[in-house]
């Protein structure tokens, strides 16, 4: 008895190949791709590390225009300008007393 033994058709690898081909390049374009999850991560990452920085600018900001409204000419905050006066000029009154 003699066994035949059926060959696999040519056209059928070349389909599985190609199949098999395009899934790895778009598994690959998915995770490692401009749009891909690597990609993405990474965007995220900078987008809270900007916000983060935007907060603690915004902070200084209100900080700095508090400061400026109390030293404005409607509104003069006299410990402030005296806080400023002495951190500028370097000057203490003469009751005072500077210890180092």
């Amino acid at each position: 008895m003699k066994r035949l033994r059926k060959s696999v058709p040519v056209g059928l690898l070349i389909y599985a190949t190609v199949v098999f081909g395009l899934g790895a390049y778009f598994t690959f374009a998915a995770v490692q791709g401009d749009y891909g999850l690597f990609k993405r991560a990474e965007i995220e990452a900078d987008r809270r590390a900007l916000q983060d920085q935007l907060d603690e600018l915004t902070s200084k900001v209100a900080r700095m225009e508090n400061l400026t409204l109390r030293l404005s000419d409607s509104y003069l905050d006299l410990d402030l300008l005296d806080q400023q006066a002495r951190d500028v000029l370097g000057m203490i009154r003469s009751d005072e007393i500077v210890i180092r």
